[in-house]
């Protein structure tokens, strides 16, 4: 993918009251730091940004523009969101180079159907690889096509975009596909339930009569 250009402000009020005064006109205070430079405080457009981390995902990378002019590329490193309000509270901006490789953890697609009567289990829905700064991913793919119960998925079986590589073990599991439970068995689990509240119950009662 490639950069979205997005303009940066700089940041003079710091402290809970300042981010909010920041947040109130529309923007997130930020920070950007890496390549030996010094940490700069900064604020983003909530909306471009937000708009931006949905169209491609956790690494985007932007151009950060000044008001002088001045760019600079950088990689979201952390975001805080606010859980309620589903809007972002701080964000820290790593800087990064053209044609530089940078680690980045990428989500999981999982396609395809497995065999009939399986049930497919993630274990990792993200894996960690090395990619040009200016070219990553926003998924990868690994196919479960016609797995039958017993297979498993590695990291090994991930399609990488061209120029990316793994930065964990091609081992790593990424999913496991096992027998689906049948209606008998889940029909039994839900009777077993009833039965085993009853007895954690009296056994309880038993030892309240027992201290008594």
């Amino acid at each position: 993918m490639s950069e979205v250009k997005i303009s940066a402000e700089p940041r003079t009020e710091f402290g809970k009251g300042g981010a909010r005064r920041t947040r109130r006109a529309g923007l997130v205070p930020a920070v950007i730091y890496g390549h030996g430079e010094a940490p700069r405080h900064i604020a983003v457009p909530a909306r471009e940004f937000a708009a931006a981390i949905r169209h491609g995902g956790i690494n985007t990378v932007f151009e950060l523009v000044g008001p002088d002019g001045t760019k600079t590329l950088a990689l979201p490193k952390a975001i805080q969101r606010d859980p309620l309000k589903d809007t972002f509270e701080h964000i820290d901006l790593i800087i990064v180079k053209r044609g530089e490789q940078v680690t980045v953890d990428v989500p999981v697609h999982l396609v395809g159907e497995a065999a009939k009567g399986t049930l497919v289990m993630h274990e990792h829905d993200k894996i960690s690889i090395i990619a040009e700064a200016l070219h990553l991913p926003e998924f990868v793919e690994a196919s479960i096509e016609g797995l039958e119960a017993g297979s498993h998925v590695t990291a090994g079986d991930i399609k990488l975009p061209k120029g990316a590589q793994l930065a964990v073990e091609a081992d790593t599991m990424v999913a496991v596909v096992t027998q689906a439970p049948t209606a008998e068995q889940l029909e039994g689990e839900t009777a077993e339930a009833p039965e085993a509240v009853e007895a954690e119950a009296a056994e309880a009662a038993e030892t309240v009569a027992a201290e008594a």
